[in-house]
């Protein structure tokens, strides 16, 4: 959240160890969500009804300017039950200090839901005289996103009908459901109402472990959401990110006015090899989030704050890419760098026929059985990150471009790890997805944040994003180089490539 002057990050962490345990609320501070200062926990397992857990939740601006955390707490008896807590000191500005009201817990499962699945409320609405929040559930394997109201946010009541929910999804995990603007990359507070807005739904998929949204409309008289049918609203449905990203939540920064994504990056490595190295998982750099022109889907990009770190630049114009050509990006460090590049090609004649069956079997298996090396049409083109200098490991991520039915185009994503690391017991997955693209300007724009072990591509100018983990054991620090790369039978053109050695920000603990 952003509160008088500073942002407040919280973050589910075990002390103990880097192993799932009794999970608190970490705490960040920052004034510019690139350099952070760790402070004390805000929350630790201390009562009977969070005593194996304070898990996640989010946080609230009430009004008077009062900033309230709801959060889920594990019982005794392994409920999950909701809970407030208040700052103790509003005149601290790092607000370190945070109390559980006695009233807690103030939301436990009804008859009819199952405490097992009952958690992760969301920001609190207001709507109609009424505080409104969702919390997470499965009925069956129903996703179920509960919706409870509140005039005083102390007493809370169950609506007679969930938000939104949808068969065969599993359990829904860490809602989040918040405006946006028809028009514009302007964010909106999580409260606005309006003919010019829409609402977006995003669950995290207990079952399949990523994440998906829909965008839709949000009726406050029935206190019911309904995506537009152009959204999938299940499995196959649009995503945030196409790779390693889990547990995301928004909020709105109202310094700046724009909404901001967080997403979780968790390990590729073993346990074993966590608790050797100490520490597991990290966020992805934040991003602000708007809806596209047609309010087709969401756009990403991360925040400007960013560019603050950027050291030595590379540039390289109307470089000529034929088939197998691979140009290396020198003079900056490539372990941890952001590109960005801009590549064009004058056909589309060369474009392979899309067989539907792939579509169904989805981008990933495309990916993973045509991979950068795989010599396509046009395509695949794109950037070797991470590589070692005999490229006997490597994290591609690339454009592969297809011909479908009706004489249009599909853009294919991917973010390649199988051959990122020599480490036979590393998770190496290929993440993929189509891009919703419009290629009559025969150009396509990829952006890389490489950060050692996290690789972010922002395809389409945000359209399309992929996270990859990747643990290199030899194109690591000054040993990974960069290349851009073409294995199409189509000649590429880079329009323009700027590339940027990132400086490291401060991370601090406040002692």
């Amino acid at each position: 959240m952003y509160f008088n002057g500073v942002y407040h990050l919280f973050y589910q962490h075990n002390p103990r160890a880097p192993v799932w345990g009794k999970i608190v609320w970490a705490h960040s501070v920052s004034m510019d969500m690139i350099n952070w200062v760790a402070v004390e926990p805000a929350l630790i397992p201390s009562k009977s009804y969070d005593i194996n857990g304070c898990w996640s939740g989010s946080t609230t601006i009430l009004p008077g300017n009062k900033p309230a955390i709801l959060y889920t707490g594990v019982d005794y008896w392994d409920n999950q039950v909701q809970n407030i807590a208040l700052p103790a000191n509003l005149s601290d500005p790092y607000l370190r200090k945070w109390v559980k009201q006695d009233y807690n817990p103030i939301i436990k499962a009804s008859s009819d839901i199952n405490s097992s699945f009952f958690r992760d409320p969301t920001t609190a609405w207001s709507s109609q005289g009424h505080w409104n929040i969702l919390i997470g559930g499965r009925r069956r394997r129903r996703g179920m996103a509960y919706l409870y109201r509140s005039r005083d946010f102390k007493t809370w009541t169950k609506a007679q009908h969930p938000l939104h929910s949808a068969p065969h999804t599993g359990m829904w995990e860490c809602p989040d459901f918040y405006p946006v603007s028809l028009h514009g990359k302007k964010g909106l507070d999580t409260s606005v109402l309006g003919e010019d807005i829409r609402h977006v739904l995003k669950v995290s998929l207990d079952e399949t472990r990523y994440e998906y949204y829909t965008v839709g409309t949000y009726d406050t008289d029935e206190g019911k959401y309904v995506p537009y049918n152009t959204f999938a609203d299940g499995w196959s449905g649009v995503r945030y990110d196409y790779g390693n990203f889990y547990a995301s939540k928004t909020f709105f920064d109202g310094k700046n006015g724009r909404r901001v994504l967080w997403g979780w990056v968790n390990e590729s490595t073993t346990k074993l090899e966590d608790v050797r190295k100490g520490w597991a998982g990290v966020l992805t750099i934040p991003r602000t989030v708007w809806l596209d022109g047609e309010g087709r889907q969401l756009l990403q990009w991360p925040i400007k704050e960013l560019e603050e770190l950027r050291g030595f630049k590379f540039h390289l114009t109307k470089q000529e890419l034929k088939s197998g050509d691979l140009v290396e990006v020198k003079g900056i460090t490539p372990a941890q760098a952001d590109v960005e590049v801009v590549f064009s090609f004058s056909s589309l004649e060369k474009a392979e026929p899309l067989d539907q069956s792939w579509i169904k079997r989805g981008a990933q298996q495309i990916c993973m059985k045509m991979g950068s090396t795989v010599q396509g049409g046009l395509g695949p083109f794109g950037l070797l990150t991470l590589a070692s200098d005999t490229l006997d490991e490597y994290t591609p991520v690339f454009f592969r471009i297809f011909k479908a039915q009706n004489n249009k185009h599909v853009v294919l994503m991917c973010s390649d790890a199988s051959s990122s690391s020599l480490d036979r017991t590393l998770y190496k997955p290929s993440f993929a997805g189509f891009v919703d693209m419009d290629l009559t300007d025969g150009k396509l724009s990829l952006k890389s944040l490489i950060d050692n072990s996290v690789v972010e591509s922002f395809g389409g100018g945000g359209k399309i994003v992929i996270t990859s983990r990747v643990y290199p054991t030899k194109a690591v620090l000054q040993k990974a180089h960069l290349h851009a790369f073409n294995n199409g039978t189509e000649k590429v053109i880079i329009e323009n490539l700027n590339a940027w050695s990132m400086k490291k920000p401060l991370l601090m603990n406040n002692k």
